[in-house]
């Protein structure tokens, strides 16, 4: 890869990826999956367009759209658009990097890629979002199918956009087929769909935790800090609070929010959340109303990691890159059991270090870590049950989306856990690395169908 430009997100994503690969026994065990790596690594596809709009004042704006199509070996491309200033080919190449091996741990017939575009849609008017999308349909229709790539949301693009965005697909191409996920509940989306992520990252928590104690303990009683407080972190909040665990923080990209008392964040806050989000406003105005700012500090600038006094469980919901090493450090200190990405790569490779070494060194008292590409697959996995309903025209309810999503995470879970038992030699009491029981699972599945289908051999 060094005659390509510099792409930082993407070659840390590459890199925590193969050094696990590298580190366990797989390659001793299948020495030609080395080369199924490289050729893994190359996107299938990158479709690079330009999207132009008209804004309120009638001036002609021009934006760059991407669709990354990483691998379709186990199904169709399927991962979310982003719409961002921050997006590029560098982050997009890492969010699908990330997609491929997050949806092979689904177990359902899924590829992976991402897509987007440097739009910003806050300070656009509603009508002004609305024409972008349809733009922005207007070409990524050429390249998108229900069996070819089915798109999802992500980062600035909710059920909404979602919506715009199939309306023009389907004024475009004359038919109605299940080819974005994330529709609406009257209209071929699935129940379940926004909380999916939130839940998931709890339900596999809950396993490592149940793991971990011998069955002996929950999230009864764990306080739990979160960062993020969009559609991942309201849900995974709401699920913690349900399984009596007390939710002790947010944030968001103006600083962290922290609780102060013994109830912690309450549902009624994250409904009052849910509504600032909505409004586009940020978590300083609930610390500063008259109802809460005896509750909780808003911190400006910062994230809760070393702000919280204790923490049993620390879930990174926000962005990528949002756990440091210091950062790491004290969470540790501050007694921090487990850490499970709601967020895409939410820790860095510093991070992640600091985790696994203390794992390794004081074993069954050490803090467990869990990578998004496990943790945070309830979304994709509804996702493809989204799809699984869609193309039986049929529509499941809550219970029986739920029910699946907990048999989808209780899977990835024990996919992860007894790959790096077979990969990851361990000591005595040593919990096995999660994140390298995770890569090698996902990488193992997709390489094996790659080299059954030609890609490499």
């Amino acid at each position: 890869m060094s005659n390509l430009p510099s792409e930082p997100e993407f070659e840390q994503a590459y890199k925590e990826l193969a050094s696990t690969l590298e580190n366990s026994t797989l390659f001793e065990k299948h020495p030609e999956y080395k080369k199924a790596l490289q050729v893994a690594a190359i996107p299938e596809r990158i479709i690079q367009f330009r999207v132009t709009w008209e804004n309120d004042k009638g001036e002609v704006q021009a934006n760059r759209g991407f669709r990354v199509q990483y691998n379709s070996a186990l199904g169709p491309y399927k991962g979310g658009l982003r719409f961002h200033p921050t997006v590029n080919l560098s982050i997009l190449k890492f969010l699908g990097f990330e997609q491929v091996f997050k949806n092979a741990l689904t177990g359902l017939s899924m590829g992976g890629g991402k897509g987007g575009a440097d739009f910003d849609p806050k300070g656009k008017s509603d009508n002004e979002i609305r024409k972008f999308c349809v733009s922005f349909m207007r070409e990524l229709n050429k390249h998108i199918g229900a069996d070819t790539d089915v798109p999802a949301g992500d980062i600035g693009v909710s059920p909404r956009e979602i919506g715009w965005m199939f309306g023009a697909y389907r004024a475009e191409k004359n038919k109605w087929e299940g080819v974005l996920t994330g529709k609406g509940g009257n209209w071929g989306g699935s129940l379940i769909r926004p909380e999916a992520t939130g839940y998931g990252l709890v339900y596999y928590v809950q396993h490592m935790i149940q793991y971990a104690s011998g069955g002996k303990e929950s999230f009864q009683g764990k306080r739990v800090a979160i960062s993020g407080s969009g559609n991942v972190a309201q849900y995974a909040a709401l699920k913690v609070i349900e399984l009596g665990g007390t939710v002790i923080s947010l944030s968001d990209s103006k600083g962290a929010l922290i609780a102060t008392d013994e109830k912690g964040i309450t549902p009624d806050l994250v409904n009052f959340v849910a509504d600032l989000k909505v409004k586009r406003k940020q978590l300083s105005e609930l610390a500063e109303s008259s109802e809460y700012k005896q509750k909780f500090k808003y911190i400006e600038g910062e994230r809760p990691w070393v702000h919280v006094e204790k923490v049993d469980v620390a879930l990174p919901s926000a962005t990528q890159n949002e756990v440091s090493g210091d950062e790491g450090k004290k969470l540790i200190e501050l007694g921090c059991k487990f850490i499970a990405e709601g967020s895409n790569m939410g820790c860095t490779q510093e991070a992640i270090d600091e985790f696994e070494k203390v794992r390794k060194e004081k074993k069954g008292e050490a803090i467990w870590y869990a990578p998004g590409k496990a943790a945070n697959a309830g979304g994709v996995a509804v996702s493809g049950l989204e799809m699984a309903q869609n193309s039986q025209r049929l529509k499941w309810t809550s219970e029986e989306v739920d029910d699946k999503l907990k048999g989808i995470m209780k899977q990835c879970f024990e996919n992860c856990l007894s790959t790096a038992k077979e990969y990851v030699p361990t000591s005595d009491g040593e919990f096995p690395s999660l994140v390298a029981g995770g890569n090698i699972a996902g990488f193992s599945k997709v390489a094996a169908a790659m080299k059954d289908q030609g890609d490499w051999w």
